[in-house]
């Protein structure tokens, strides 16, 4: 009985250390994180991944691999060795809507992903172009009416947070508008400013640039609160009582089987980094 018990610990031992071998001297070569966002989003996450990788001494590649509604960079992930050298910085219109919009996904959220940190939330909006006359979401509802199937809206892809609350707003007032999907948020707000399309609902970092050059009109905070440094632009609450848009999350994920020591790691340095 003895020496079963010393056979099992040193089996269970040659089997740890490896694990624990490769937890201390994680990381050794260069990390790549792969981004499901573009635009704003993009920018912030780079600044995040720059203190991330000072911290940890190592450089880390962001490869931004918007698409699909973020499947294309969270398929990947998905499938990349579970080593701590292959990351997702992801959304919930990639790691939770999506499994309930598609029929086959290349991915299983809960079986595919460990989570590794929650980064923070990002603020959605609305915006026109400037050839459409209309300055709020009141105004944007009664010009749809007046003009059913008229009038287009851009998002950064089916199944996207953003994409849903144009749905409900279509539901909710029972206007109807001609749904775009891009590849990515910077796409749509291109054609918005050269106004190719009339409204595009995405987040609200990706408009900003243009809203202060004058190039589009911000209509509507997709969020429950104003934003501090656009007071006179109203939420889409205010103009729809009951409107509840999809929270629009953002998270770090690492392949299922990644050595949880290696994924503290990960969480303790992207929450500061992030904070």
């Amino acid at each position: 009985m003895i020496v079963t018990r010393w056979v099992t610990a040193a089996t269970l031992s040659a089997l740890l250390l490896p694990a624990m071998a490769q937890a201390q001297t994680w990381p050794s070569k260069p990390i790549r994180m792969v981004l499901t966002i573009s635009g704003g989003g993009e920018t912030n996450a780079r600044v995040v991944m720059d203190r991330v990788s000072q911290a940890l001494g190592v450089p880390i590649v962001v490869d931004a691999q918007a698409g699909a509604g973020g499947a294309v960079g969270a398929t990947q992930v998905a499938h990349s060795p579970p080593d701590g050298y292959t990351l997702l910085y992801g959304t919930n219109s990639a790691m939770t809507l999506r499994r309930f919009l598609v029929k086959d996904m290349p991915y299983d959220t809960l079986k595919d992903f460990v989570p590794v940190a929650r980064i923070g939330e990002a603020t959605s909006a609305i915006a026109a172009t400037m050839k459409l006359p209309v300055s709020s979401i009141p105004e944007l509802i009664e010009y749809a009416r007046r003009n059913p199937g008229k009038v287009n809206y851009g998002t950064p892809g089916i199944g996207t947070t953003h994409h849903l609350s144009g749905v409900l707003m279509e539901q909710m007032t029972g206007i109807r508008m001609l749904h775009v999907p891009y590849k990515n948020a910077p796409q749509s707000v291109t054609d918005l400013v050269a106004g190719r399309i009339d409204v595009v609902f995405t987040t609200l970092s990706s408009f900003l640039p243009f809203s202060d050059a004058g190039k589009l009109k911000v209509i509507g905070i997709n969020g429950g609160q104003r934003y501090e440094k656009l007071p006179q632009v109203a939420t889409v609450l205010e103009a729809l009582p009951g409107f509840e848009r999809p929270r629009s999350w953002i998270g770090t994920f690492a392949p299922t089987g990644t050595q949880a020591a290696v994924v503290k790691r990960l969480s303790d340095e992207l929450v500061r980094a992030a904070s």
